[in-house]
């Protein structure tokens, strides 16, 4: 059964919501999870298919081989798009802070152990 995304046109938050939509002669019009109004719209909306683990790591491996390693852009990109491949393990937030401290040099206070230790 597809899950068809809708927007409510009688709220004013205009958020998406989905409903798994059944095949019948004559469905129920879709309702308004937040304020029970039928007066929505379908949107259009991305797709998914399913894809082996082999399949999604052969096309990364495709991309990585035409990474440009001199392009900072590239390489977030890449990192990203590795990431959202790994589903879930690493938060998007997780990712941009390990991308933020990879582009600044790493993280101060290890330095500073690491400086401390040698002056022992």
């Amino acid at each position: 059964m597809p899950i068809f995304e809708f927007t409510c046109d009688d709220c004013a938050t205009g958020r998406k919501f989905s409903v798994l939509i059944g095949v019948v002669a004559d469905p129920a019009p879709p309702v308004c999870p937040r304020c029970g109004s039928t007066n929505v719209r379908k949107c259009v909306s991305r797709f998914a298919r399913v894809r082996s683990e082999d399949s999604r790591l052969d096309d990364l491996a495709d991309a990585a081989d035409r990474l440009d390693e001199n392009d900072p852009k590239a390489i977030r990109s890449f990192m990203k798009e590795m990431a959202s491949g790994m589903d879930g393990e690493v938060s998007t937030d997780e990712l941009e802070a390990m991308l933020d401290e990879a582009e600044s040099g790493g993280d101060d206070d290890a330095g500073g152990d690491a400086a401390a230790a040698d002056e022992e």
